[in-house]
């Protein structure tokens, strides 16, 4: 899988290429990252990326031909890829999109600063637009590199161990289950007999129940969307029921 990120700060976004999952991606030749500055395409001396915006107001504007240029360039340096860009206003990024854009050989992840880019720009170049959440940040690096993370977890090596993308935290559109580690006791709090059990079956259950519970709890909208089936609805039953208690 291979990132292409159009950025002004491409240090901010290569820093990910030696920590984490990323970097261990990358060591192995499962990810390639890549980023693109925009002041390198400038049409001036002094690299000029942004201008004073139409029609008045605060802040600067990222222009059209220095991004044009930069997108270009990524496009005709590999394979084909869809062009993103990061911004408050794109599709939600959520599991769903994750695994379409893990479905990809390649994309390229464009990051606005400022006010933003020029709307033009969008129409002409850009093939999807994508948001991580309601709030705004100072520029599209740090959503870039949450895209980028999430994505590389699908991808087939990166993960130690091979079940643990299906296993995660919105895999099955439900919140992970609770997860324990030596010692047995915390100050008095005990790891839950079932998980000492040695009874897979057992575990298995008890982890789905625990998902589905704290789900509904922390976060029903995920399960109005996700939908139960009836064991699943009998396990939830279950879970209020020893909650109660």
């Amino acid at each position: 899988m291979r990132f292409d990120v159009i950025t002004l700060f491409p240090g901010m976004v290569e820093s990910m290429t030696t920590h984490g999952v990323v970097g261990r991606g990358i060591e192995k030749g499962f990810i390639e990252l890549v980023t693109w500055n925009p002041r390198d395409f400038s049409n001036d001396r002094h690299g000029t990326v942004d201008d004073r915006p139409y029609g008045g107001g605060p802040g600067m504007v990222m222009k059209v031909e220095p991004l044009r240029a930069t997108i270009r360039a990524a496009r005709e340096a590999a394979d084909p890829a869809p062009v993103i860009y990061l911004s408050p206003d794109g599709r939600m990024l959520n599991e769903s999109r994750v695994q379409e854009l893990g479905r990809y050989e390649r994309v390229i992840l464009l990051c606005g600063r400022y006010e933003g880019i020029d709307e033009r720009l969008v129409e002409l170049e850009v093939d999807a637009t994508l948001s991580v959440g309601d709030y705004v940040v100072s520029g599209g690096e740090l959503p870039a590199m949450i895209v980028v993370d999430a994505v590389s977890r699908l991808v087939p090596g990166v993960l130690g161990h091979a079940e643990s993308a299906s296993q995660d935290a919105f895999a099955d559109g439900l919140l992970d289950c609770p997860h324990y580690t030596r010692p047995e006791v915390v100050d008095g709090l005990k790891v839950p007999a079932v998980l000492l059990s040695g009874d897979h079956q057992a575990v298995a259950r008890w982890r789905l129940q625990q998902a589905l519970g704290r789900t509904r709890e922390k976060r029903p909208d995920l399960l109005e969307r996700r939908g139960m089936s009836d064991s699943e609805h009998a396990l939830l039953e279950d879970y209020r029921a020893l909650q109660s208690n």
